[in-house]
């Protein structure tokens, strides 16, 4: 593979019935449709044997949404999911229980091998320390250090180390990849920065339960609308608030630009890794091949709003998503679903079922 732009297209459609991909019991039946031969093989591997896959992709490309997508295909509870951002800041929080505190010291006097002392590392952690960034040694460590709290459990680690020169990115995955005498594979994930960036600017949550949706991408059921400044806006489906936009997100992406290059420099080098198996999984597909490829119902459909004044109602109107990829194509993006069935048919190849 040279590029991330060069990512291969999968075919999921297979015509049949439609489903609701929002609704879960409907997944569950899309899932054993469109995989079901894939999944029986996935479920009676992982009565005994395990595996460690590494989720390669920008900041909010929706790893995390895969990862709980395909345990819910599975329909298991055994899998963990391991995100190195979460991983830092449960221990920032643990480190003041003092029982927790010695046992974190003592496991990196055994496992850390860097280059500042563990005393300077906790207190970067901590914050004490805020123009030292934490080492890519420490977070190695504390990745080792959950991956030997799971007891052998399946599982998928997101996030990776970022700046990397060739001999760091080798030998930081030889050492997460000896860690366990299982099998490993990268899963590495394109979504287009005009998905990324529309998101960011759509997204609102919920200042009660903080939930996120988006008011173009993924609406709630319930949509209000505000005579006074002539907006609309979506209603939680969990509390009846009404949702609000986060501060700093109609800048879209480019609040983040200088970490998705660096993103984006990392997978590149990534592809060129030889000796570990790759999936690769891809939110959009061309729109000149969307047809053939897949089933409507999975392409990521976009919602506008009209004020009805006279019934004094939301009519609501959606369309797919049309979007021009990174190489300037136009394409349409995916739903979630259809690429966690891609990523359940190429496990089974990866892991030779």
């Amino acid at each position: 593979m040279k590029s991330i732009s060069d990512f291969p297209q999968f075919k999921t459609k297979m015509g049949g019935p439609r489903f609701n991909l929002e609704d879960r019991g409907e997944r569950r039946k899309y899932f054993d449709f469109k995989a079901g031969t894939e999944i029986k093989k996935l479920k009676k591997y992982l009565q005994k044997e395990t595996f460690m896959g590494f989720f390669l992709g920008p900041k909010n490309s929706g790893k995390g949404t895969y990862a709980k997508l395909f345990l819910e295909a599975l329909d298991a509870d055994f899998v963990a999911h391991l995100s190195v951002g979460d991983i830092v800041r449960s221990v920032h929080k643990s480190l003041s229980n003092s029982k927790d505190k010695k046992e974190l010291i003592t496991f990196l006097r055994r496992r850390y091998r860097g280059y500042i002392s563990i005393e300077k590392a906790i207190d970067i952690i901590l914050g004490r320390d805020t123009k030292t960034l934490l080492p890519d040694e420490v977070i190695l460590a504390l990745v080792e250090r959950e991956i030997d709290k799971l007891n052998r459990k399946p599982v998928f680690i997101d996030g990776f180390p970022r700046n990397l020169d060739q001999v760091q990115t080798s030998l930081y995955f030889r050492s997460l990849m000896g860690y366990r005498d299982d099998p490993d594979f990268f899963i590495f994930l394109h979504v287009p920065e005009t998905v990324l960036a529309e998101r960011f600017k759509t997204r609102v949550i919920c200042p009660k339960c903080q939930t996120s949706r988006s008011l173009k991408l993924l609406r709630t059921k319930q949509i209000g609308y505000d005579q006074k400044t002539e907006e609309f806006y979506l209603i939680c489906d969990n509390d009846g608030a009404r949702m609000v936009s986060k501060e700093g997100d109609e800048l879209g992406i480019e609040a983040i630009r200088d970490r998705l290059e660096v993103d984006k420099k990392v997978m590149s080098q990534l592809l060129r890794l030889r000796g570990v198996p790759k999936i690769y999984l891809r939110n959009s597909i061309y729109t000149k091949d969307a047809k053939k490829l897949v089933d409507d119902y999975e392409l990521t459909p976009v919602s506008s709003y009209v004020w009805n004044a006279r019934k004094k109602e939301v009519i609501i109107k959606e369309e797919p998503w049309t979007i021009k990829d990174d190489s300037g194509k136009l394409s349409h993006s995916l739903l979630a679903p259809p690429v966690v069935v891609a990523l359940i048919k190429q496990m089974v190849k990866v892991l030779n079922l």
